[in-house]
């Protein structure tokens, strides 16, 4: 019971912080910016001015579905930032190039939180597994014993809590470079500098609410080995 309060908790103000990003998105989206500059030619002109070559700016589908991918040396916008002239464009292009620029420079919590990646995601996947055979007569613990299964579930929440935690300095970083990046360039005005430090604020709460999430459960399933010894 104690479980389905708590995920009911943190969906719900997940839920809530989501809209509000989108709500704040829409809201500057609306104005273009006195610069006229796109998202990608944000990105563009930002990349340069680091003196990075060798990274690619793409358009891809979706809404709020930006991100830098290390691997591929990508900086991927959804169409409406790719092609956006607005405050939330120039936001978004410049926080996803400020993944490149972090990787550029070998920003220390990037790497470590690069490395985690894979073991992250074998965590998921071994509690999405735990998750979905208990719901078919317990068969895991048919088995492994009750302990043992608790035991795995709180290593595996252990590695997604850490990884959740790394993340937030990385993307509280990313903002940072962007927002006095787009400043000191005169790529925004006053006005529209606002605009974009408070879209990215609500864009950072979402990871501060998944890694509060995930820190939660990880205390709950902790609670629940040590009451069953």
């Amino acid at each position: 019971m104690a479980f389905v309060i708590i995920f009911v908790v943190f969906l719900l103000i997940s839920f809530l912080v989501q809209n509000r990003l989108k709500s704040k998105f829409r809201e500057y989206s609306q104005e273009t910016l006195v610069s006229g500059l796109t998202g990608a030619q944000v990105a563009q002109k930002m990349l340069e001015d680091h003196r990075i070559y060798d990274v690619e700016i793409v358009s891809v589908e979706g809404k709020l579905s930006d991100h830098y991918n290390p691997g591929t040396k990508t900086i991927a916008l959804s169409e409406e930032v790719f092609h956006g002239a607005s405050a939330a464009a120039a936001a978004v292009a410049a926080h996803e190039t400020g993944h490149a620029v972090q990787h550029a420079q070998a920003y220390s919590m990037l790497e470590i939180r690069s490395m985690l990646v894979p073991v992250q995601n074998a965590s998921s996947t071994i509690l999405n597994t735990i998750f979905i055979l208990s719901f078919f007569g317990g068969i895991v613990f048919n088995l492994f014993s009750y302990q043992t299964v608790l035991a795995i579930i709180v290593a595996s929440y252990a590695v997604i809590t850490l990884f959740s935690f790394i993340t937030l300095p990385v993307e509280f970083d990313a903002s940072k470079r962007a927002l006095a990046w787009i400043e000191d360039h005169k790529i925004v005005t006053t006005s529209e500098q606002a605009m974009a430090k408070d879209a990215l604020h609500w864009a950072a709460m979402t990871y501060v609410v998944g890694a509060l999430a995930s820190l939660t459960f990880l205390l709950y399933y902790v609670f629940q080995m040590v009451a069953s010894d």
